[in-house]
């Protein structure tokens, strides 16, 4: 019998979530081997094969299985095991037959006896491995031939299928396997509901419990009918069709409990946005030497007949789709890796584009091109290029936000020299409500980069401490030199509505309800 028991675990968002645990003896597994068996066959070793037989009732003998047929050899280990249903109340009394074959016939009239050896399944699950000597007959051994059975477990799985509008059942979830276990625990799954029941909770489901196979005959243990509205019901039967057929007094081969279902809203990014939830955008430009004096043509700062540059096009790209969502349309806009007027002395790595360090707010996307553009003139491009400080200042920013999210564009020649400071301070803000763009411009090697992005393996600290979420998207500018402006955008913005959700899933913040709009 298969007996699934309740187990408690925490809540859990979305849909359909389902903990199993299972005691499952319907079905044992017996792995046979042999030693010193008797040679029949001239010249040559026997050809062994094991029939497994129960006794069912007086002296009558059914066959259940038999193991395939091993050429040439005395010590066989046969590998197909022979499979046979347990049950602790009876005693099932069995005896294992081994027999020289010589021909293709099914029949083993006209094979040769090599000896057996009869048990009860009792014996040999109590002993996990039982060895004994092989007899022709009772009181006659066979030689110095012996079996020895090992007792194996089940390897149960579920499936959930819904019924398709042909009427046929439809896949939506297999669990894992719990191998050779007769106390599984599944895990507890998510699935939407539309891939589960269409929507629709009254849709006819059936579960099937299964014993895995290696080979894909898996061996059905039961299964049950049901409909998502009904999950909560504590027990189900577990049902084989074929042992209802045979038995008037079959009740079941065990039973399934759900330990929990619910269905749990998923929110979008929209639901946010429609809630309040409002996009801060902050802008950081790379000013280090790397880049070449903004006043050579060569120099990745300089400015092109038309006023546009590589940053100036990326920076129009990506906010012009960011600033929508912003109601006030100030954008903080920072400098980093140059020397400033008057004494250009020590680089600074985070100041003002606007060089008013307590208004550092620009008006729209416009107001950070014009602050560039006065900007660029009055410095000198120096270094390191370090990109720590400017996160370490907008995560703090963040970390005191309310139904606010950040957005940090970086623009960069690449060349970063604080990469483990940098990726500390990734993993710090991976808790906050901040996601960090960055692009990069010219034709360096952007490994680094790519490192922070993590989108190859997940980001993790100097002393090993992961992300708690991914916020890190970059792509490099030379990309989409030939491509519309809008593509750059697309393809840097396409992870930051996941990212936002993310973030207030894992606060477990549910989205504010929309304000009515005001009447007229």
């Amino acid at each position: 019998k298969c007996y699934f028991h309740r187990r408690h675990s925490g809540k859990d968002s979305q849909l359909g979530i389902w903990n199993l645990m299972a005691d499952c003896v319907s079905k044992v597994e017996l792995s046979v081997s042999c030693s010193d068996l008797l040679d029949k066959d001239v010249g040559s070793k026997s050809d062994p094969l094991c029939v497994l037989l129960q006794k069912n009732g007086g002296d009558k003998w059914v066959e259940l299985g038999r193991t395939e047929r091993l050429n040439n050899t005395s010590s066989p280990s046969f590998s197909q095991r022979l499979r046979i249903d347990y049950h602790f109340e009876t005693v099932q009394n069995l005896k294992f037959g081994i027999y020289d074959i010589d021909n293709s016939s099914a029949d083993l009239g006209d094979d040769d006896y090599l000896g057996g050896v009869e048990l009860t399944l009792g014996q040999i699950v109590s002993s996990k491995t039982i060895s004994r000597p092989l007899q022709l007959k009772k009181g006659k051994p066979a030689g110095k031939g012996t079996i020895t059975d090992t007792f194996g477990k089940s390897d149960p799985f579920l499936e959930f299928f819904k019924k398709g509008d042909d009427g046929k059942w439809q896949l939506v979830h297999r669990t894992e396997v719990v191998k050779n276990n007769l106390s599984p625990t599944w895990r507890k799954f998510t699935v939407p509901l539309q891939t589960f029941c269409s929507s629709d909770l009254d849709r006819p489901l059936k579960v099937d419990c299964s014993d895995h196979d290696s080979d894909g005959s898996h061996d059905l243990i039961g299964s049950f009918t049901t409909k998502a509205s009904d999950l909560q019901k504590v027990v189900f039967d577990c049902i084989h069709p074929e042992k209802q057929k045979k038995k008037k007094s079959y009740k079941n081969s065990g039973v399934v409990s759900v330990k929990s279902c619910k269905l749990v809203a998923q929110y979008t990014f929209l639901d946010y946005v429609m809630g309040g939830c409002q996009i801060n955008f902050t802008v950081g430009i790379d000013f280090t030497g790397s880049n070449g004096d903004p006043r050579s043509p060569n120099s990745l700062h300089y400015m092109s007949p038309d006023g546009l540059n590589q940053y100036l096009s990326a920076l129009w790209s990506v906010g012009q789709v960011v600033q929508d969502y912003d109601t006030d349309k100030l954008f903080p806009a920072f400098g980093f890796g140059a020397k400033l007027p008057p004494d250009y002395q020590a680089a600074h790595h985070e100041f003002a584009l606007n060089f008013n360090p307590t208004n550092p707010y620009c008006q729209g996307i416009q107001g950070i091109v014009e602050a560039y553009r006065q900007v660029l003139p009055q410095l000198r491009l120096s270094g390191p290029t370090n990109f720590s400080p400017l996160i370490t200042h907008v995560a703090s920013i963040a970390a005191t936000a309310a139904q606010q999210y950040y957005v940090l564009l970086i623009l960069t020649d690449g060349e970063i020299t604080d990469f483990d400071q940098t990726r500390d301070a990734i993993v710090r803000a991976s808790r906050l409500p901040l996601s960090i763009i960055i692009i990069g411009v010219g034709p360096a090697d952007f490994k680094a980069m790519e490192l922070l992005d993590g989108d190859d393996g997940v980001l993790r600290s100097t002393v090993g401490e992961a992300v708690a979420r991914d916020i890190v998207q970059f792509v490099p500018f030379r990309q989409f030199k030939d491509t519309p402006s809008s593509a750059l955008a697309q393809s840097v913005l396409a992870e930051v509505p996941n990212q936002v959700v993310s973030y207030f899933k894992m606060r477990g913040l549910e989205p504010p309800k929309p304000k009515a709009a005001p009447k007229a």
